[in-house]
C-alpha cells in the first residue's frame, strides 16, 4: 500500500495559524485579538506569520473561508436536496455543530463584530445570508414543484426565519449549554415546520 505523501511545509504550517487564529478570534473577537500573540503561539515571529497571510483582515478571511468550507463538506453541498429533505439536512448539522462549539463561537463572535460596515467581515457576513437563504430557497421552490412542500409558500421568508432560528440557538446554547440543548430544539422546529409546510399523503 502506498504511503500517504506528506503536506509540504507551507500548507502545514497555514493550517497550524489558522487553527490557533480560529481559538483566538472565538475568544476574543477580531479586534481584540493580536496578531503577535497568534505568532508566538504558532512558533513564528510576527513578521513570519505576515508571510503567509499579509494582513490581519486577510488572516480573517482566511479563517472565515476554512470554516464555511467544513460547513459545505457537512452539509453535502454536491448532493442537492430540495424540500423536507434539505431542512433535514440543516437538523444535521447543527447536530454536529455541538461537538465542535469553537467553529460555533468564531462564527458567533465574528458574525456579531460584522455589523458595523467597517468591519472586515461585514462584506463575508452578508454575502454568507444571501448565499444560504438564496440557496434554501431554491431548495424550497423545487420542494413546490415537486409537490413535497405545499403551493404558495414564501419560501425566502422562510429560509430567513430557519437561518434565524438556527444563529438564535448557536448563540443560547454557547452562553449555557448546560441548559440549551441547541440539537434537539432546532430538530424539532424542523419537525414542526416540514409539518406545516409540507405536503403529507394523510
Amino acid at each position: 500500500m502506498a504511503q500517504r505523501r506528506p503536506r509540504p511545509r507551507g500548507e502545514a504550517r497555514r493550517e497550524q495559524i489558522l487553527d490557533v487564529a480560529l481559538k483566538s478570534f472565538a475568544e476574543n473577537g477580531f479586534h481584540n485579538s493580536s496578531l503577535a500573540d497568534i505568532a508566538g503561539l504558532c512558533g513564528l515571529s510576527q513578521p513570519g506569520l505576515l508571510h503567509h497571510f499579509p494582513t490581519k483582515a486577510a488572516l480573517l478571511a482566511a479563517v472565515l473561508e476554512y470554516r464555511d468550507r467544513l460547513d459545505a463538506q457537512r452539509l453535502e453541498f454536491g448532493e442537492a436536496l430540495r424540500g423536507p429533505d434539505a431542512l433535514r439536512r440543516l437538523a444535521r448539522l447543527v447536530e454536529h455543530n455541538t461537538h465542535v462549539p469553537g467553529l460555533v463561537q468564531v462564527f458567533t463572535v465574528v458574525t456579531g463584530e460584522s455589523v458595523t460596515v467597517d468591519h472586515p467581515a461585514h462584506g463575508w457576513a452578508v454575502d454568507r445570508y444571501r448565499t444560504l437563504e438564496r440557496t434554501l430557497a431554491r431548495a424550497l421552490d423545487e420542494g413546490i414543484a415537486d409537490g413535497t412542500i405545499r403551493a404558495g409558500l414564501d419560501t425566502k421568508a422562510v429560509a430567513r426565519q430557519v437561518f434565524a432560528i438556527m444563529d438564535g440557538l448557536q448563540l443560547q446554547w454557547l452562553l449555557d449549554p448546560e441548559t440549551v440543548d441547541m440539537a434537539a430544539l432546532f430538530r424539532a422546529y424542523i419537525d414542526g415546520l416540514i409539518q406545516l409546510i409540507g405536503v403529507h399523503s394523510d
